[in-house]
């Protein structure tokens, strides 16, 4: 397109008959975006004088912030704890193949491996915007191996690690170089993890508590040393208790410090969690919900056996274990899916459902001006869906990246 001056600029786009996801409201306005980001129509009638270039119209649709998922372990045949030659390809795939559910950006998590898998992996996720190739890698996400013991769940026991001496150096031994990395979820009951978690905090790295026998005062304490983020809660930790709830009390606790919000990743996958848990946690502290997917390599690819990390995984229906166990391994529910039933579960509004996917680990990642909101300003990463939350296309930097056959017709 050409200005008055003739010179090239960006063409408007302008999305119609839509409802639009804004300030915890579904609004019906129009979207309007431009070289990928969201705009102010405002700005662009009476100091631009532009009107749009191109119109779209949803059908009605909602316009929701692009999913966020902050903890998938693979997909697709695909597992990110493996020291394969080709990484990326698998992130790749991966990031591509999550799309039609709307998930626009992602942490790739590394469940407990030796340090050798850490090294070699590491260096090959860096972080990277997404677009037509696939969704946008935020940073890794490190589940373990300084976790409990006896919270391990589905990690492997002969890898766990504790700290020595020196603390932080144990932590860079073993992962090697923290460039790519943007969560790490250790046990806080640990000797010296208060030191590791104000060291990783002050990288700008979250630190999330889980896979822990923590009580209440020794969360709360990792909470005032950094800690902000809580891993799928409820599963791999102490279970609530009257007297001392554990983790699970950082929810409603008064001894966080003036101003810090806690966030948890809650798996809504149906199998993890029972209704009343996510009713629970939501009516709780609904702010600092996030759904997670939790998602392993046995995603999209039905019955059988199959890997994460260095253990064997058995997918039998809706559910994955460890091979020879009744363990729970992971889930193997898209992001979507996830929505729906958190929905459903907790009665909540679609507007609350689809924040906890969005805007909630866009502010967990201190993201929120950018991602997770439709916000003048803020990227054009978005999610089209129907009025029963089903995915009829997902939008990166303003481009279609994906849309349902039925939409195309």
């Amino acid at each position: 397109m050409r200005n008055g001056k003739g010179s090239v600029r960006a063409p408007v786009l302008q999305f119609t008959n839509c409802r639009i996801l804004r300030g915890r409201r579904l609004l019906r306005e129009d979207l309007w975006v431009r070289e990928g980001h969201i705009v102010d129509p405002e700005k662009l009638f009476f100091e631009e004088r532009l009107v749009a270039d191109q119109q779209r119209d949803c059908g009605g649709c909602i316009l929701a912030p692009g999913f966020i998922d902050v903890q998938i372990n693979g997909g697709f045949g695909v597992d990110f704890s493996q020291a394969t030659q080709d990484v990326g390809s698998g992130i790749a795939l991966v990031a591509q193949r999550i799309l039609p559910h709307g998930v626009t950006s992602f942490c790739p998590t590394l469940v407990t491996s030796p340090p050798e898998v850490y090294h070699k992996v590491l260096p090959q996720i860096p972080v990277k915007s997404g677009g037509p190739h696939g969704a946008g890698v935020l940073g890794v996400h490190l589940e373990g191996p300084f976790i409990s013991r006896e919270k391990r769940g589905a990690h492997p026991e002969a890898h766990l690690r504790s700290y020595e001496a020196n603390a932080f150096h144990d932590v860079l031994a073993t992962y090697g170089s923290l460039d790519n990395v943007r969560i790490v979820t250790l046990a806080p009951e640990l000797g010296r993890s208060h030191e590791v978690i104000q060291a990783l905090t002050a990288r700008g790295i979250c630190v999330s508590l889980g896979h822990s026998v923590a009580n209440l005062r020794v969360a709360e304490e990792a909470v005032q040393s950094g800690a902000t983020f809580i891993t799928h809660l409820f599963n791999a930790m102490l279970p609530f208790h009257h007297r001392d709830p554990g983790i699970v009390g950082l929810l409603t606790s008064d001894r966080l410090p003036p101003g810090r919000h806690i966030f948890y990743g809650m798996i809504s996958d149906g199998m993890h969690t029972n209704p009343a848990a996510l009713r629970i946690a939501h009516r709780a502290h609904p702010q600092g919900m996030v759904l997670v997917t939790d998602a392993v390599p046995a995603l999209g690819l039905g019955n059988g056996r199959h890997t994460l990390g260095q253990q064997e995984v058995e997918v039998d229906g809706l559910t994955a274990y460890v091979a020879g166990t009744k363990t729970l391994s992971g889930s193997i529910a898209p992001m979507d899916v996830c929505v729906r039933h958190f929905l459903q579960a907790t009665g909540c509004s679609v507007e609350s459902a689809l924040e906890a996917a969005s805007l909630h680990p866009a502010q967990l990642l201190g993201l929120e001006k950018h991602k997770g909101t439709l916000d003048f300003g803020a990227d054009a990463d978005f999610v089209m869906l129907d009025d029963s939350l089903h995915v009829r296309a997902t939008y990166i930097s303003g481009d279609l990246v994906w849309q349902a056959e039925e939409a195309r017709q």
